[in-house]
């Protein structure tokens, strides 16, 4: 008997099978030839390195020795093989010899990945973004986007040091797995909305829920959409809520509330309210705490410091970007937000 079953007998469905069969085939091939690549940067760059260790000690004979390979191997293969590749494959071997060619060879990662990768100064950032674009199949442009965006920084900024220095995921309090997941600032650049106060809170929204896959990226590890405006009721009241969405790491649901102005205490006082109906009325028995995250273009620390902000364990307050900041804008941000945290521990 044949094990060849037909689903659908018109010729639109046959054709459509056929396409999908060789572009799942040309998507294997390129992915056995990029490890392929991959794995023969890393032979070059640990030959280099070795040719280097062996020869003459001078900076000039390690010059002197990537230009003659880079004029024989472009004679031999042609383009591709330039002087700033030679470099590249050298430190190739030299950013990833810690981590060993287990991370190189992963399959997800093409070599303009480890490129953007070799780029980031940071050995903790750089492992980071290797075990990202790795588990996540980020493209060549999301990773360098979350590269430029100093994704890792930002997660950093809003964690305490025990959540750093913890060793696996079991040693942290819930809180703690939550600030593992928020960031300070969120840069909202995709929504090319301007950083004019006028901006009203309905057209951000709008915008995110029209760039929900970037928004969704942006958020981080584990979010999905749930509702926009999702009206909850009391006997008396209706609220609506501007954004839910469910972290299947963190086990509990996410409401965003948007502020286009500063911090107010009236707005922590409504995200507050409505996390708890939330919890109320629409928490499964199986679901953590709902968290509260407050994205607002500015806030006050005076306000956080000596509102339920403080030592509510649910509620967030984070600063967005609705265009992209500078390196050194981005890094005075998450600066300042690691100066403050430093601060209030030391109380």
């Amino acid at each position: 008997m044949s094990d060849i079953t037909t689903k659908d007998p018109t010729p639109e469905n046959f054709f459509s099978e056929v396409i999908t069969i060789l572009s799942e085939a040309r998507s294997k091939t390129i992915r056995a030839v990029n490890s392929t690549m991959v794995e023969a940067y890393w032979l070059i760059g640990k030959r280099i390195v070795e040719e280097e260790q062996g020869g003459s000690a001078t900076a000039q004979y390690g010059k002197r020795l990537l230009e003659e390979l880079s004029k024989s191997l472009t004679g031999e293969f042609g383009k591709g093989f330039s002087l700033a590749n030679i470099r590249n494959f050298r430190q190739f071997l030299l950013t990833y010899k810690d981590l060993g060619i287990r991370y190189a060879l992963r399959s997800e990662l093409s070599w303009t990945h480890h490129r953007l990768i070799m780029r980031e100064e940071n050995s903790d950032a750089r492992n980071y973004y290797i075990t990202e674009a790795g588990n996540y199949n980020w493209s060549s442009r999301t990773l360098e986007r979350q590269i430029k965006t100093k994704t890792y920084q930002r997660l950093l900024s809003t964690q305490q040091p025990s959540t750093i220095e913890a060793g696996t995921e079991t040693d942290l309090t819930q809180k703690e797995k939550i600030l593992s997941q928020l960031k300070d600032p969120y840069i909202l650049e995709f929504l090319n909305l301007s950083e004019d106060p006028s901006t009203q809170e309905k057209d951000i929204e709008s915008a995110l829920i029209n760039d929900l896959q970037k928004f969704l990226l942006e958020l981080g590890n584990g979010f999905s959409f749930v509702a926009r405006q999702m009206r909850i009721s009391t006997e008396t009241s209706h609220f609506y809520l501007d954004l839910v969405f469910y972290n299947y790491l963190l086990k509990c649901f996410v409401i965003v509330d948007l502020k286009t102005t500063k911090l107010s205490h009236q707005d922590i006082g409504q995200i507050d309210m409505y996390v708890r109906m939330f919890d109320d009325l629409k928490r499964g028995a199986d679901d953590n705490p709902t968290i509260g995250i407050i994205l607002c273009a500015d806030k006050d620390e005076t306000i956080v410091q000596y509102s339920v902000l403080k030592e509510n364990e649910q509620l967030f307050a984070s600063k967005y970007r609705t265009i992209l900041p500078t390196e050194a804008q981005i890094s005075a941000e998450i600066q300042r937000e690691r100066q403050r945290i430093e601060e209030h521990l030391k109380k």
